[in-house]
């Protein structure tokens, strides 16, 4: 007896992959994994950190131009020795005092003047006497322990261009980190078009082998009642196993593709049940819009690579600007205050303001170099720059055309599939009547099995190509808007 069953495109089969496993797989449309991959993506939680330490810094370097105030307190403990030699003092001393006795007498009336010269003369003999118990060299020294709490300032007043250079330098990092984190956003996206449709890809692929490996264990059931009852020979019956067998490689591959597929979407998104796409593959009926619309926006100065080559340009004049600022001089003002003055060292001033300049005569690293090759990386950023911009031209134009020719691809089928599933049919009928050969049904299975497998990855190569040429044209954030569109058709 002839063995009759009605030809399904697509199986419901579904290998169970290893994330799945004793878990409930968590049903997700697109935008609810976009939302749940910005929740748990180290990528973008890198970007962000990465963004908020280039701002942080920004942020800390505006004030270079305010002074720098400190307070400080020491306790230093000090002794000082010091020698004075008093021979000359008291040389000096002598002579005045023999010299002023001298004429102290005339400095009386005649009848005093002999007792003040008795007088004067007893002081002269007895000076030497008093004179000699000075010694001839004082020695001292001091020991003294004393707090020292002081206020200092001290504000840049000309840097040479140092300070604008670097604020200017990290607030193209700031830029830098922002386009960054632009583009992770873009490049996620990217990831989860290629994870979270790719599952369904794997799935849809899964479902057509054993779809197709299906219709070739019903050929083969048709074929062995066919020989035991003698309408074909044996040869035509072992032609349709080699073919069953071939189907059944190509689904125990597509099994591990599905797996693999499950796994890299459950671990893209952190889950560990897995994950169950609600949002099927898609192409969109209508064409798209101009390739120069697209062009337009991808060198846009929005756009996140443009904006990451803008500010590593201005990230390298800033580093030429610290260069030269090196071969000029620096002006500054300072100034300290002492608040315990009275016990203070004798050296130590109470307060001290000044003005100070300051030029590097010779320095250790040739600052002429140095200049070269700031200049040079400049320049070299600059070159970066253009050529992003060719190259961003150019992936969108790929991009754009790797759409279209999917979009194409994926409508032309739809009447390749009818008319190889109408071909399957007639030769199922031929085969089972003996007019058609095994050859001529497996043929006939093939074509139909490889038109859906195309349309599927025709539908997939859209998404993907999609997603692409939104993040290169700086439109990442539409791909919503393509997937709401009324023109959509859902895949397989």
């Amino acid at each position: 007896m002839l063995v009759a069953h009605p030809i399904s495109a697509f199986g419901q089969v579904q290998a169970e992959s290893p994330v799945l496993a004793g878990n409930t797989p968590a049903a997700l449309s697109f935008d609810a994994a976009r939302q749940r991959l910005d929740r748990v993506s180290s990528a973008l939680g890198a970007a962000s950190d990465e963004l908020s330490a280039a701002e942080s810094t920004a942020h800390a370097l505006k004030a270079l131009n305010r002074p720098v105030v400190s307070s400080s307190v020491s306790v230093i403990a000090y002794q000082k020795s010091l020698s004075v030699d008093l021979t000359g003092q008291k040389d000096s001393f002598s002579n005045a005092a023999g010299q002023f006795l001298e004429g102290l007498p005339g400095e009386f009336p005649a009848e005093f003047s002999g007792i003040v010269q008795q007088v004067t003369g007893r002081i002269g003999e007895a000076l030497p006497g008093l004179l000699s118990q000075i010694p001839d060299e004082l020695d001292f020294r001091a020991r003294q322990t004393v707090i020292r709490p002081n206020v200092t300032a001290v504000m840049p007043l000309y840097s040479g261009g140092a300070i604008p250079a670097i604020q200017h330098g990290a607030e193209a990092g700031a830029e830098l980190a922002r386009a960054k984190q632009a583009g992770a956003q873009d490049l996620s996206q990217v990831r989860l078009v290629q994870s979270y449709f790719g599952q369904q890809l794997a799935q849809a692929l899964l479902a057509s082998a054993a779809g197709t490996r299906d219709a070739f264990d019903r050929h083969l059931a048709n074929a062995q009642a066919l020989f035991r009852q003698g309408v074909i020979p044996r040869s035509r019956v072992l032609e349709v196993q080699v073919a069953r067998d071939a189907a059944q490689r190509a689904l125990e591959r597509a099994t591990m593709e599905e797996r693999n597929a499950s796994d890299s979407l459950a671990r893209l998104l952190d889950a560990e049940g897995g994950v169950s796409p609600t949002t099927p593959l898609f192409v969109n009926g209508n064409a798209l819009e101009p390739l120069d619309d697209f062009l337009a926006t991808a060198i846009s100065p929005g756009q996140p690579q443009m904006r990451a080559a803008q500010a590593s340009r201005h990230l390298a004049e800033s580093g030429v600007d610290l260069a030269r600022s090196r071969m000029r001089p620096q002006a500054f003002a300072f100034g300290s205050y002492n608040f315990n003055r009275s016990d203070a060292i004798p050296v130590d001033p109470d307060w001290i303001v000044g003005l100070g300049l300051r030029f590097t005569l010779l320095s250790n690293i040739d600052r002429r170099d140095t200049l070269d090759a700031a200049q040079a990386r400049s320049r070299a950023a600059d070159n970066a720059a253009r050529d992003m911009q060719k190259t961003i031209e150019i992936e969108t134009s790929r991009a754009y055309n790797l759409v279209e020719t999917a979009r194409r691809s994926f409508l032309l089928l739809d009447s390749n599939i009818k008319a190889a599933e109408e071909n399957v049919r007639v030769h199922e009928i031929g085969f089972r009547e003996g007019e058609d050969t095994a050859s001529q049904l497996i043929d006939a299975r093939n074509t139909l099995s490889l038109a859906q497998t195309q349309r599927i990855a025709s539908a997939y190569e859209y998404v993907v190509s999609l997603s692409a040429l939104l993040m290169a044209s700086n439109r990442g954030d539409s791909f919503r808007d393509y997937l709401l569109r009324p023109d959509r058709i859902s895949a397989p």
